[in-house]
């Protein structure tokens, strides 16, 4: 694809505003939660970094808020994915880590110290109709993160990016116009196409999305969009501007492997989108959803935003809703077995286990190394993630391991409901 020049721009997903790391005792803040919502154009402080290897989770970094102190252990049967992103203006590649996406590559020297506020303003009481902002508990409890979803139906089906809600082991989400709040289940997800459904708990009337399913989107539309803005809460923050391209692609790069894959047939704008507006709606002239916020490039003066059309994103959505499994839908909760994993050495050995899971049932200790899962060896934590990434809730999987004397053990551990992969 072909960019406007943007210089060595960087881009990144928008959940935000940062991770919210919890030290022991420790809860977030939330008396700020009702203040009017600011953005920023500059964002090159957002830092947050998570990998992920079919269910093998490190935890989390982020520059804006010092976090600091992630645990070197891995947790087979948690997921989380870190990319690398550049723009330039030949192609785009768009970083993708949980909440908000880490980027790497710096503004232009003569820009870096420089910062723009924002002409996004509170957002109208029309343009909030519909809309949520999901807030996701990470890591069992260890972080959390922010961002919007638009509702589809009046019972409460939500339409989200995947990486809203990536990793996460308990979602709420809360009706901006009402403030009723709500607990959430994952009803399935599409992380290739970074789209995600979810059904909140006992809501009935809502008011759901006026979606324009045209695919009559133009360049040089007028459009708005509306979004948990830097994930402060209260007033929802609108920001509007037109559509400058339509079908882009842009790259996706796991920092893991090297292997990258794409988002493409995205509608490109020149609004001011920002970390906190992932799943938000891209709104028309006659304010009907035309896209769901995706993306946005970042160290450059002005900012790039991305959106699914609402129509791809919804014919996803009703894959999803049907129970359409596919090679890239997943339908419902991934299987959790609780290991800690230490690969240092390349061998899952096990650091710990998660309080309470499958992995801690069955006793398997600090200094164990699994050995093999379902009869088949496995030698590296990545082999381990896959073989349990493979199953879901309640399968009954055979584990061996040796223990730190060198005894070998096997016993068979039925997984429970993970974090969303």
């Amino acid at each position: 694809m072909h960019l406007r020049p943007l210089g060595h721009a960087t881009a990144r997903y928008l959940t935000g505003p940062a991770m919210i790391t919890h030290a022991a005792g420790d809860r977030q803040d939330s008396s700020d939660s009702h203040r009017p919502s600011t953005r920023n154009a500059q964002q090159a402080g957002l830092h947050s970094k998570r990998t992920r290897s079919g269910g093998v989770m490190n935890t989390h970094r982020s520059a804006r808020l010092a976090l600091v102190g992630a645990l070197a252990a891995l947790t087979a049967g948690v997921a989380g994915l870190t990319y690398a992103a550049t723009a330039d203006s030949e192609s785009a590649t768009v970083s993708t880590a949980q909440r908000p996406i880490a980027v790497t590559v710096p503004p232009p020297p003569s820009r870096a110290d420089e910062t723009t506020t924002s002409s996004a303003t509170n957002a109208t009481t029309a343009q909030e109709q519909s809309l949520v902002y999901i807030t996701t508990t990470v890591d069992y409890g260890r972080a959390e993160a922010a961002g919007t979803g638009i509702v589809l139906t009046s019972d409460g089906e939500i339409l989200t990016n995947h990486h809203v809600v990536e990793g996460a082991t308990s979602i709420q989400v809360q009706v901006v116009t009402t403030g009723e709040t709500y607990s959430a289940e994952v009803v399935g997800y599409d992380a290739t196409h970074d789209v995600a459904v979810l059904q909140l708990q006992d809501a009935s009337g809502l008011t759901t999305a006026a979606l324009d399913r045209s695919g009559t989107v133009a360049v040089g539309d007028e459009i708005v969009t509306v979004g948990n803005a830097n994930g402060d809460g209260g007033a929802a923050s609108a920001a509007s501007g037109t559509v400058t391209a339509l079908d882009q692609s842009i790259t996706v790069q796991d920092e893991q492997t090297g292997s990258g894959r794409q988002l493409s047939g995205l509608i490109q704008v020149d609004a001011d989108v920002v970390s906190g507006d992932s799943g938000g709606a891209l709104r028309d002239a006659d304010g009907d959803v035309i896209g769901m916020t995706t993306a946005a490039s970042n160290g450059a003066p002005e900012v790039t935003g991305y959106a699914i059309p609402i129509e791809q994103a919804l014919g996803i959505a009703d894959q999803i809703t049907s129970g359409q499994t596919s090679a890239t839908i997943t339908i419902g909760s991934t299987g959790f077995l609780g290991l800690q994993l230490d690969e240092r050495g390349g061998v899952p050995i096990v650091a710990g286990t998660i309080e309470g899971s499958p992995a801690a049932d069955l006793g398997i200790a600090q200094g164990s190394t699994i050995t093999g899962i379902d009869g088949e060896t496995v030698t590296t934590a990545r082999q381990l993630s896959s073989a349990i990434a493979a199953h879901a809730a309640g399968d009954d999987v055979n584990i061996t391991w040796l223990d730190a004397a060198g005894a070998s053990h096997t016993a068979t551990a039925r997984l429970t409901a993970g974090p969303i992969g």
